[in-house]
């Protein structure tokens, strides 16, 4: 093993919900090192996430070139600082460039890619397999530092912190617009990287809701995705917040509703880290299975094509049109069951 590690740099430039399933790195390192220094090297519209994170004390933003990590101007600032110890979560040339030219002494990053030479501790696991969760598969970089105990949905610490004047804005903004406790969140769009639930079958759900139950119900989205969520505003008790929310104010959001429904895409993720229940809906195929992407909490239900098929492809998925075959009465009933029976 190597010496404890006192300055630590983690670094996820991906987007939202790979950023949250490594949270539970840093209070794991806390635990295992608390003197030690723990920094995150994240891209900019992802930082806000750990924003006040009692277990990291510093957030360093990813230098970009058209798009693409400077690795000359990373690699300097991270010499800088002087880091004992590197995590590289997200395989990447550049990301691994960048710490070996930073000079960093432990390189911690996967094995199985042809530059992981510039890794000198590796550990040798197939993301694209799914055989587990991202999250332990994360957590899996750990143990070149000797933190071995596996991650479960019980034991994992997100302490993802919710920020005051995001909290507020967001409390004045659902009494703007009517919206009274309790009421759940439904996230209809994503960011392509999986298959979608078809807009007609999320509508259908938003629609039992309305019809069956008392709750309000809040849509939300990015600016592309208004569209979308104004399609979905099918009764009084609809409404869209879709692009007037910043990644505070949707994480603040996130913390008040009951349930949040949703694709499989960074924001179901945040949900699930503050112990709200969650319901996604996730395609069959390997690398986008709810094994490897579901939310990881114990208070989520997800929902997967009632197709038997096998070895499933993203074509093959959208000509057979799978995630039109998921039933939404069942959704309903499986949701109100399971996930509401106990709300105030």
């Amino acid at each position: 093993m190597n010496p404890a590690p006192q300055n630590i740099l983690i670094v996820r430039t991906d987007r939202i919900g790979d950023l949250v399933l490594t949270l539970p790195m840093a209070s794991a390192l806390r635990k295992k090192y608390p003197a030690a220094r723990i920094s995150f090297l994240v891209r900019a519209y992802t930082a806000d996430l750990l924003k006040g994170h009692p277990f990291i004390d510093e957030v360093i933003l990813l230098a970009e070139k058209n798009g693409r990590p400077d690795t000359a101007s990373n690699s300097k600032t991270l010499r800088s600082r002087k880091f004992d110890t590197a995590i590289a979560v997200s395989p990447d040339l550049r990301v691994a460039l960048m710490l070996f030219r930073a000079g960093i002494p432990v390189r911690i990053g996967t094995g199985y890619r042809w530059y992981s030479f510039l890794f000198n501790e590796r550990i040798f696991e197939h993301r694209k397999t799914a055989a587990k969760h991202e999250a332990e598969y994360n957590f899996s970089l750990l143990r070149p530092l000797g933190i071995t105990e596996p991650l479960t949905e019980e034991s994992a610490d997100y302490s993802v912190k919710i920020d005051q004047e995001a909290l507020s804005a967001v409390t004045g903004l659902l009494k703007d617009h009517g919206v009274k406790s309790p009421f759940i969140i439904v996230h209809p769009g994503s960011g392509g990287s999986a298959v979608d639930l078809p807009a007609d079958k999320m509508k259908s759900l938003v629609r039992l809701f309305a019809e069956k139950t008392d709750l309000g119900i809040v849509l939300t989205g990015s600016e592309k995705e208004v569209n979308l969520c104004s399609e979905l505003e099918v009764h009084g008790r609809t409404c869209s917040l879709a692009g007037k929310l910043s990644l505070l104010e949707l994480t603040a959001l996130s913390s008040l509703s009951s349930l949040f429904i949703a694709n499989s895409t960074g924001p179901i993720h945040i949900a699930a880290s503050l112990g709200t229940p969650t319901a996604g809906f996730y395609p069959k195929i390997t690398v986008c299975s709810p094994r490897r992407w579901r939310p990881y909490s114990a208070g989520s239900l997800v929902f997967t094509p009632q197709l038997d098929c096998s070895n499933c492809t993203r074509e093959q998925c959208e000509k057979l049109d799978c995630m039109n075959t998921i039933d939404i009465s069942y959704v309903f009933n499986e949701i109100t069951t399971k996930l509401l029976k106990n709300r105030s």
